[in-house]
């Protein structure tokens, strides 16, 4: 049986707990450093969502699943937040091995473009919602 998470817009929303994720605490040392690089999307993304501030949903950041680092994860979701900027550019082979090894362990990714997030983080929260609701929906 499903246990409800939260509501978005009137529309209960299913917890998807992924349990026992594979973790590769060599790159914990990498953690810190990414979270004080301080990218500006990365941080007004994270003010948007921290605290449950969003849909009462706790957001982690910079989280390590597998050989990998994220930029966020919902636990209580399986969901992993990717703002893609220029460190992304010309490795689309790279993140797209990566986006099917995470795939696999039954997650799913949502994108945002670090112009978006910049520009218009309104409508990439409404987006985040749609998302949400789409994959998530009882």
């Amino acid at each position: 049986m499903k246990e409800n998470l939260t509501e978005i817009n009137g529309i209960l929303i299913y917890k998807n707990f992924i349990e026992n994720l594979p973790y590769n605490p060599k790159l914990k040392p990498l953690l810190s450093g990414k979270r004080k690089a301080g990218i500006l999307s990365e941080v007004l993304f994270w003010r948007q969502v921290r605290s449950k501030t969003f849909h009462q949903i706790d957001f982690d950041r910079q989280r390590i699943i597998g050989n990998f680092i994220v930029d966020f994860y919902v636990k209580n979701l399986g969901l992993i937040i990717e703002i893609d900027g220029w460190s992304h550019d010309n490795k689309e082979v790279y993140d797209e091995v990566r986006e099917i090894y995470l795939e696999s362990l039954g997650l799913k990714i949502f994108r945002i473009k670090d112009f978006d997030v910049k520009n218009n983080l309104s409508v990439v929260m409404t987006d985040l919602e749609d998302f949400i609701i789409e994959n998530y929906k009882y």
